[in-house]
């Protein structure tokens, strides 16, 4: 299956503003793509790209004063399958995981471990240990918390989660990723293309989205507290300990947004054909 990925942020500035940005595809997919993943800068400006502490492609460049604008559009290879699923892979003793994994066990800006230990030992203590166990934190959060796009507030938390009871994707999952930390199982924040591919309409417009990876049986796995399903198509940006490590932006002064589109499509094979004859 191919996929097309793509992109059109625009911004305006009253100053040149300083910039990090992980729009690229997470090195773990590259080797799926079909066309060149390079951020584009309108207008263009000396660039530096480099690999963060968590392994992620970034992209730092100063922003003008005025309108800028970051697009791409790539075209990814994808197994067409649903996410990865093992319903037996165990958890790991604490001391037993490998150093580089012992962080997404701790407390972190927007997943405070020490505020919900006691709640998720409570709802999910007697749960059996393992992918089941993660997957009924999954379960949990989808259920008791309500998606909106109005609900949306860049400085909400998993404990206000937990306590409001609404959210955006992000939410959902810093509420997920603080429930398996406070339980001993390793949990990070990922974000990146998620199309519709394999879902009912109606669709909503289209955006990056959130989910998170556990660590179980000496690997990284999926979950997706928002859709809580498996999903196919789902591409890969970037991890981190959860939304601070990944924006898809980062502006060190006022960058306001003008415009905003994403683009994840399935290229049909009549696509294909069209692009090579035409």
């Amino acid at each position: 299956m191919l996929i097309r990925l793509g992109y059109d942020i625009q911004f305006r500035t009253l100053t040149p503003v300083p910039v990090v940005a992980l729009l690229n595809v997470h090195p773990s997919r590259e080797k799926d793509l079909v066309e060149p993943d390079r951020v584009h800068i309108e207008p263009e400006v000396e660039r530096e790209d480099y690999t963060d502490s968590f392994g992620n492609r970034c992209c730092r460049f100063v922003a003008p004063a005025g309108l800028f604008r970051l697009s791409n559009s790539t075209l990814i290879n994808d197994s067409g399958e649903q996410d990865a699923e093992d319903p037996e892979a165990p958890e790991m003793p604490v001391e037993d995981l490998p150093a580089e994994v012992l962080q997404f066990l701790l407390s972190s800006r927007y997943c405070e471990v020490d505020l919900l230990s006691n709640t998720a030992a409570e709802l999910f203590g007697n749960s059996p240990k393992g992918w089941q166990r993660v997957r009924e934190v999954c379960t949990w959060v989808n259920q008791k918390v309500l998606f909106g796009y109005g609900f949306a507030r860049p400085t909400k938390t998993a404990l206000d989660v937990y306590t409001e009871r609404v959210g955006v994707c992000r939410d959902f999952q810093h509420l997920a990723i603080t429930f398996c930390r406070a339980l001993n199982i390793p949990a990070r924040y990922a974000t990146g293309y998620l199309s519709d591919i394999g879902v009912p309409p109606p669709y909503s417009p289209m955006d990056f989205s959130a989910w998170f990876q556990a660590y179980l049986g000496g690997k990284w796995w999926t979950f997706d507290a928002r859709h809580n399903r498996p999903r196919i198509g789902r591409v890969l940006m970037a991890t981190g300990r959860d939304a601070a490590d990944v924006a898809i932006t980062t502006s060190f002064g006022s960058t306001p947004l003008v415009s905003f589109s994403v683009v994840t499509d399935e290229v049909k094979e009549e696509q294909q054909l069209t692009a090579k004859t035409g």
